[in-house]
């Protein structure tokens, strides 16, 4: 039965899932509460049911994410690396209208493309469930659109961080590495969050601190190759998804895997679906033939009749909570830094 279990926390369900924002309430200024001292602001009405958790949710990179907040007044806080610089957003949503604040350099582009982040470039009436289960879920998140954050670095190396390990390791090694070489992020929130690294200082952490982190050589050395020609990948915003994905992909260590998950978030890329995931296939394969055992081909000729549409088929998938039973142990969690 769908949504009777929780579903289990691996990497394909917390990006397709939600994350838990609270009811609007009233709080202290500072993170939670709703000072803007020095901070711009920006006020938007979507002609469209609007779900914070759902449409932000990818972004986050585990509940510790130092670039990523929920917060009890019902607040989402992003802190990213913007083409003019470190900027922080707070987006809020009461009563059908979305309040946009935003501190630092990075703030004015940041308030701009707030509608983009918030999928205003979506078209979910383009897509037609053709599984039950799929239009069930879509009826009870109407809420949901995808996200076009219009950065490509911020959700690339993280993606990478998280190639072929479990995701409490990947989401360590991202809040060691932006907590030791990030910036704090401008803007009322007292220390408590921080900007991913500029491209050079990624390309300038010793070898032994990657290794402290737990991420191994071959990860390490994509993410280096990446931010030599950071410019290059941050123009791939204004090429079409599947343009995009070939030039990440120019990169060594950067696969389909990787790009899809990439331009997912960046690009908003509705049919963008993520092959070669050790759950995905599995999952969406038990959801739709009761299939268990699928593999990436049983998996993509499930999602055939989505065309066009088959990252936000997947995503329903996870949403729905049809997932297998576990039958295997979990995935070992490894920590090289111990070595």
């Amino acid at each position: 039965m769908a949504g009777r279990f929780e579903q289990r926390p691996t990497r394909t369900t917390v990006r397709g899932g939600h994350v838990v924002v609270p009811e609007p309430r009233s709080a202290a200024t500072g993170v939670g509460g709703s000072g803007s001292a020095g901070g711009r602001t920006r006020s938007w009405v979507p002609p469209w049911p609007l779900d914070l958790g759902l449409v932000l949710g990818p972004l986050r990179r585990g509940p510790a994410d130092p670039t990523f907040r929920a917060t009890p007044d019902g607040s989402v806080w992003r802190a990213s690396l913007t083409p003019v610089g470190p900027g922080t957003l707070r987006v809020s949503a009461r009563g059908g209208v979305v309040r946009g604040e935003a501190w630092g350099p990075g703030a004015e582009w940041l308030l701009d493309r707030l509608p983009l982040l918030l999928g205003e470039s979506d078209d979910p009436d383009a897509f037609e469930p053709r599984h039950r289960l799929v239009a069930m879920t879509r009826h009870r998140r109407p809420g949901l659109r995808l996200t076009r954050t219009g950065l490509v670095l911020e959700s690339l190396i993280p993606s990478v961080l998280e190639q072929k390990v479990t995701t409490d390791e990947a989401y360590r090694a991202w809040r060691l590495l932006v907590r030791k070489y990030g910036v704090p992020a401008p803007g009322p929130v007292e220390g408590r969050m921080f900007v991913m690294p500029e491209p050079r200082v990624w390309s300038l952490i010793p070898s032994w601190e990657w290794h402290r982190a737990g991420v191994d050589n071959k990860r390490a050395s994509t993410i280096l190759r990446a931010v030599r020609v950071a410019r290059r990948m941050e123009e791939a915003v204004a090429l079409d998804p599947v343009a995009a994905r070939e030039r990440l992909e120019v990169v060594s260590g950067v696969g389909p895997w990787t790009s899809a998950e990439v331009v997912q978030r960046s690009h908003g890329a509705a049919d963008a679906v993520t092959v070669g995931d050790l759950h995905l296939p599995g999952i969406v394969g038990y959801a739709l033939a009761g299939d268990r055992d699928a593999d990436d081909s049983v998996m993509l000729a499930l999602l055939e009749p989505y065309a066009g549409q088959r990252h936000r088929a997947a995503r329903l998938i996870l949403l729905s909570g049809r997932t297998p039973a576990r039958r295997h142990p979990k995935m070992p969690r490894g920590d090289i830094g111990l070595l």
